[in-house]
């Protein structure tokens, strides 16, 4: 079994190409133009050597973004060129997510920072709306501010994340601060379960016995089927029979790994990844190779940047 884990924050959609954000129709592509050589420096240099596979498409494109505060049309170009892709499919993908901003050309590009307050029920009970108009109307030219849907830190309302940092229990001032402090990234808790202390407290240990045939696959199958666990995603599918129903189908095997919750009030992934991220990666790899996985795709929402900056480094 061979398994690669990309570390993309989206999946590439599957979608009508007429359609766009909230079911309308796409807007009008980029004309076609050439490809400016500055542009494509540029961009060459944000991706180095890692390789030009389709499937990075989303990561390439938040390379540009977190680069410049922006995806300008050349880039667009640019990475439709490097990467051999149609630029139309680069410009819909770009223009699909609401975290890119795409500025075509002619068009005035945002701030290079923006702060986002979460407008979620728990925030907004805590008094997000006061916050957003607040900052709004203390904030400078170099700087957006937007409200947001529920960036998953429910416990610690309202929240407001400037850049890619997320600041609990935020407010004008812990706002100010971060922006002149420059603390625009994701502020990861080093107290969480590193390798080294996750291995020497046991971890790992199953999936080395069933890797080594200490284990075999049909008493991991049963032992999943008699435990009751389910998917807590809404339609509540027992988790060994997903695995058994996956394995039986032909190869190959993909398995997609959806971190993306959103709803008000959901938070516990990103609170256990922040913590235990092996115990994860360890349950996620047992998974794969139970029901005989070729590929692993981990569909990480771009507000969990502090998981992200954990998973990548361990």
């Amino acid at each position: 079994m061979t398994t690669q884990i990309p570390f993309a924050r989206a999946a590439i959609p599957i979608v009508d190409a007429r359609r766009g954000k909230g079911g309308g129709r796409v807007r009008a592509t980029p004309k076609g133009r050439a490809v400016e050589p500055q542009a494509l420096e540029e961009v060459r240099k944000l991706l180095g050597d890692d390789p030009r596979r389709r499937d990075l498409l989303i990561e390439y494109l938040h390379r540009i973004q977190d680069h410049y505060g922006h995806i300008a049309a050349a880039h667009i170009v640019a990475l439709a060129a490097e990467m051999k892709l149609a630029m139309t499919e680069v410009y819909e993908v770009a223009t699909f997510y609401h975290h890119f901003d795409v500025v075509k050309e002619g068009e005035t590009a945002p701030p290079p920072l923006t702060v986002r307050v979460c407008e979620s029920l728990s925030c907004e009970m805590a008094g997000a709306k006061a916050l957003l108009r607040e900052l709004a109307a203390i904030a400078g030219s170099d700087v957006r501010i937007l409200a947001a849907p529920c960036v998953g830190r429910c416990h610690a309302a309202p929240v407001a994340v400037v850049g890619q940092n997320a600041l609990d229990r935020a407010t004008v001032g812990a706002v100010k601060a971060a922006i002149a402090g420059n603390a625009i990234t994701a502020d990861v808790d080093s107290a969480y379960i590193a390798y080294d202390r996750y291995r020497a407290a046991g971890g790992y240990t199953t999936l080395i016995e069933c890797v080594d045939g200490v284990r075999d696959v049909e008493s991991v199958l049963k032992t999943m089927e008699g435990s009751g666990l389910r998917g807590l995603g809404g339609a509540g599918f027992p988790a060994g029979r997903k695995w058994r129903i996956v394995r039986s189908e032909s190869a190959p095997r993909l398995l997609a790994v959806n971190i993306d919750e959103g709803e008000p009030g959901t938070f516990k992934d990103r609170y256990y990844l922040e913590r235990d991220p092996h115990r994860f990666l360890e349950g996620m790899l047992i998974a794969a190779w139970a029901a005989d996985i070729a590929e692993i795709y981990i569909y990480l929402r771009d507000e969990y940047a502090g998981c992200r900056e954990i998973l990548t480094r361990e």
